[in-house]
């Protein structure tokens, strides 16, 4: 996977699998635009970083990956890593949450997509990586407004897979189960933490993704899922 000089920008970077990623691609040779709504950490390591953005407003999001391309020298990927979750229920919780959630899992991927793809199209072969979730196959109790919006992140890879087929654009999303990040070990201290997906193994995967190798793979939706 010779991905060296190639462009992407990736959402949510702040993140523990933002940076994650981030550090994945710098290593492997890519420059990296960083883009989140958190401030951008002390010393952070992307070849171009942007932070307080609202990635679920247009013209931020739009102005944001314009200055990120520009930086960059072009756009030939974006990863969607921008997300957060909340376990609530709808009996005892608010239809704000659901809200929140459509805006930061679903809007931010789409609107980043628009405002990528102009720059895309002039990459000889460009690619959009989004972040879904396994638990958006099935929701459980408290998990309806995280799945519902995660779906949302399916449907959007599937139909602007199919949007761009005659294009040389691909557009796939990873499903992950759980990360092992230090929140999600807090939560659950009791779990197993070796059978959980570690942000730098589906970082391995999106950079695959990213590669020529997967020139052949759009629409898909793939499961990383670890062993849970």
């Amino acid at each position: 996977m010779n991905l060296e000089g190639s462009c992407i920008v990736v959402t949510g970077a702040f993140g523990t699998l933002g940076q994650a990623l981030v550090r994945a691609a710098l290593d492997a040779g890519l420059r990296v635009g960083a883009i989140d709504h958190a401030p951008v950490p002390a010393g952070f390591p992307a070849t171009h970083a942007l932070g307080g953005i609202d990635l679920g407003d247009t013209t931020a999001a739009s102005a944001a990956i314009d200055a990120a391309a520009s930086a960059l020298g072009g756009l030939d990927g974006l990863v969607n890593v921008a997300g957060t979750f909340r376990w609530e229920t709808l009996e005892a919780g608010s239809l704000e949450t659901w809200d929140l959630l459509y805006r930061v899992n679903l809007r931010t991927a789409a609107a980043a997509s628009k405002a990528a793809l102009p720059h895309l199209g002039r990459s000889r072969a460009g690619r959009i990586v989004n972040i879904g979730a396994a638990a958006a196959n099935r929701a459980a109790a408290g998990m309806g407004a995280y799945a519902a919006s995660k779906s949302g992140v399916a449907r959007l890879t599937e139909a602007l897979a199919e949007e761009l087929k005659d294009t040389a654009i691909t557009v796939n999303a990873i499903l992950p189960s759980i990360l092992d990040t230090p929140p999600n070990r807090a939560d659950m201290p009791k779990a197993d933490f070796a059978r959980w997906v570690k942000p730098e193994q589906l970082a391995d995967v999106v950079l695959f993704l990213l590669s020529d190798r997967a020139s052949a793979i759009t629409g898909a939706l793939l499961p990383v899922t670890g062993r849970v």
